[in-house]
């Protein structure tokens, strides 16, 4: 089989999984399972295939004519280089393990067969996004992507914040791609092609007409997709979607397709200084802000959602500075680690039974009940936290190494201010991620007070998929050194002087954190252990890392009646009964600051004044003036012949002696008015 044979049944075979389960799904229930997991196993291995095939080489190019459009013809094609690739295969790992979580964790859910084929759709449309070489072909998986993801998170679709959430990520995104389609139509007006080589060859034999105002058009979707600020806000609501959902769109769909799709691109972005710097605003900003968010979070499933937002920051703070082989490294050790953490955390709120950190902090044995979750979520939590030597510590330090070449002058065309405030921003990140990870690390794991509730046994199947992933998180950075010719030849090895800042304020971040938490623990407390014959994690251990998040779910229950009442009836926070946690050192640490940080600084509320109440204001008025004002004179037209046809009728009484002294009348008064105007002619 072929390279391109290969690449082309990647996306096609869950397509037609999807295809085939929708119309399969209620009449043969047994088929689904099959349907959802064998196709998506299938394109996983497709990409693999994919990826040993291409080998890091020269990028394969292969295209055929879909229709004559006149002068801008659209192309079925494929661009396959050592990124499309490496992302190839993140997609397909990452979506085999969500379906095969999927199956314990909604295995009670009636709309399983639906929520099935979505996935595999939104699979599909993400490999179409990645391996295309034509950007309304990337359009069109771009565009999938987002009804997938409005059906997904709205799967229960039942309660008010599923509805709102869904309804929030679909017009937010949407509001970006706008402006992403002109700027397509744009690109290819100025280059005269539709097609990704052609472009980029174009740019750097002849420029562009309007590099900037292309760049910034382009920008505001990927804000959009990516969740950058000031788009960001609909990826923290749309945790009320499946913690698997999560998991997928965090990872290895949606947000990663904004990146991705600025790495392809990133030649055009270059050629305006003005683009590249307000990229590197706009990620500083989404960094620190989404940072200092997580940290004031209660809800598990946020904590990580910010996290996502931050760490998808360091990805286009690493493009503003012209490194995307950087950009994609750190997009491909994050889907692992992020993946991991979402789905341990359907393990644990399982186990649970809440996704509150204040309330997970008063349970105790925790760790002890569930220890595939608390062993995995820990190692992925380090990552997060960029500690050496998982994953995250080699691809953070490649961005921050990106941002220290600009900042000091040796990236040719790239703005030092660019350089300067990607790197100032992503040490200050490295500080709250690591503060943030070590409070989720110590709240879940480090509860006192009575033993967790027992919701049963943990499902093998969403246990399994945690070492699978379990696997790139620890190891995948270590490949750093082997993987040069996947990303334009450039090493990818941590420069000694990031990687000594970088690490020192991860455990600064992680340190603080602990000392806050032990300020408000002043005895020694219980200490978890993943079983009951294993030595609990020594305190040492604690205060050397920044251990961290457990990432969300709202529910991984298999029964759906527990489900829907997490869901519905999320914890407040602090308690069970809606007290603030005063022993929180999130709220220790920023003070003042936590309650502005707990409400994502209010940047929902400006939206709402400025945005949402006049369009339902504009709207109100519209109202009043159909009802009061359009309807009036409509209503009007037929009121007059109504009261005409209502004096008509009281005239026709059938009394003959009634029109006979009519008729009489009416031939007196017509015999005056001849006469008086007879007598008026004569005079």
């Amino acid at each position: 089989m072929t390279l391109t044979t290969t690449a082309v049944l990647a996306p096609l075979l869950p397509f037609l999984g999807a295809v085939v389960g929708l119309l399969l799904g209620r009449r043969s229930p047994g088929f689904v399972r099959p349907l959802a997991v064998l196709p998506t196993l299938a394109a996983a291995v497709l990409t693999v295939a994919v990826a040993v095939g291409q080998g890091g080489g020269p990028a394969t190019d292969v295209a055929t004519r879909l229709t004559p459009t006149g002068s801008l013809p659209i192309d079925l094609a494929l661009h396959i280089d050592g990124f499309a690739a490496l992302i190839g295969v993140l997609v397909g790992v990452v979506a085999t393990c969500v379906q095969i979580y999927s199956t314990a964790y909604l295995r009670d859910d009636p709309r399983y067969p639906s929520y099935a084929a979505l996935v595999s759709l939104f699979t599909s449309a993400m490999l179409l996004v990645v391996y295309t070489g034509d950007l309304m072909v990337l359009l069109v998986g771009w565009e999938v992507m987002g009804i997938c993801s409005y059906f997904l998170v709205g799967h229960y679709w039942e309660t008010e914040a599923a509805r709102a959430a869904s309804l929030k990520a679909f017009l937010v995104t949407k509001l970006g791609d706008v402006p992403f389609l002109f700027g397509i139509f744009a690109l290819a007006a100025d280059a005269g092609t539709f097609r990704i080589t052609g472009i980029l060859g174009h740019v750097a034999r002849d420029g562009l007409h309007h590099p900037t105002l292309i760049a910034l058009l382009l920008l505001a979707g990927v804000a959009g997709k990516s969740a950058q600020f000031p788009l960001h806000t609909w990826l923290p609501d749309a945790m009320a979607g499946p913690t698997p959902v999560s998991a997928l769109i965090h990872a290895a769909t949606m947000v990663a397709a904004g990146v991705y799709v600025v790495a392809r691109l990133l030649p055009v972005f270059a050629a305006s200084a003005a683009a590249l710097v307000v990229l590197a605003v706009m990620a500083a900003v989404t960094m620190v802000g989404s940072a200092l968010a997580a940290l004031a979070q209660d809800d598990i499933k946020r904590v990580l959602a910010y996290s996502t937002v931050g760490q998808l920051g360091y990805m286009t703070g690493a493009l503003a500075v012209g490194d995307r082989g950087a950009a994609v490294f750190h997009l491909l050790s994050h889907g692992a680690f992020k993946a991991l953490l979402f789905l341990g955390a359907g393990v644990i709120i399982h186990a649970a039974g809440t996704n509150s950190l204040a309330a997970m902090s008063r349970m105790g044995g925790l760790a002890r009940r569930i220890p595939d979750a608390f062993w995995t979520v820990t190692v992925a939590l380090l990552a997060l936290a960029a500690i050496p030597p998982f994953a995250g510590f080699f691809s953070k330090e490649a961005v921050l190494g990106a941002a220290e070449h600009a900042a000091t002058g040796h990236a040719a065309g790239i703005p030092g201010a660019a350089g300067w405030t990607v790197l100032l921003s992503g040490l200050l990140t490295a500080l709250l991620t690591a503060a943030y990870a070590t409070r989720l690390w110590l709240l879940t794991f480090c509860g006192t007070g009575p033993e967790a509730p027992d919701h049963g046994p943990q499902p093998r199947a969403m246990t399994a998929v945690l070492w699978v992933l379990f696997l790139p998180t620890v190891g995948f950075g270590l490949t750093a050194t082997f993987l040069p010719a996947w990303f334009d030849g450039r090493s990818l090895t941590p420069t000694l002087t990031t990687s000594v800042l970088g690490t020192g304020v991860a455990l600064v971040g992680g340190l603080i954190t602990y000392a806050a938490w032990r300020h408000a623990h002043p005895s020694p407390g219980h200490r978890p252990s993943p079983s009951r014959s294993a030595a609990p994690p020594s305190p040492a251990l604690a205060t050397r890392t920044p251990l961290g998040a457990v990432a969300v779910a709202e529910d991984a229950t298999p029964a759906l009646a527990e489900e829907l009442a997490i869901v519905t009836h999320p914890p407040a926070y602090g308690d069970a009964a809606g007290a603030p946690d005063p022993a929180d050192p999130g709220r220790l640490l920023l003070g003042p600051l936590h309650r502005h940080a707990a409400a994502g600084f209010h940047l929902d509320a400006v939206y709402s004044a400025l945005f949402v109440r006049p369009v339902r204001a504009a709207a109100e008025l519209v109202r009043f003036l159909d009802r009061a004002v359009v309807d009036t004179y409509v209503s009007g037209a037929g009121t007059a012949p109504r009261w005409l046809g209502a004096a008509v009728r009281r005239a026709q009484t059938g009394n003959v002696q009634t029109y006979l002294g009519a008729l009489l009348a009416g031939a007196l008064v017509l015999g005056v008015a001849a006469v008086l105007v007879a007598t008026g002619t004569g005079a």
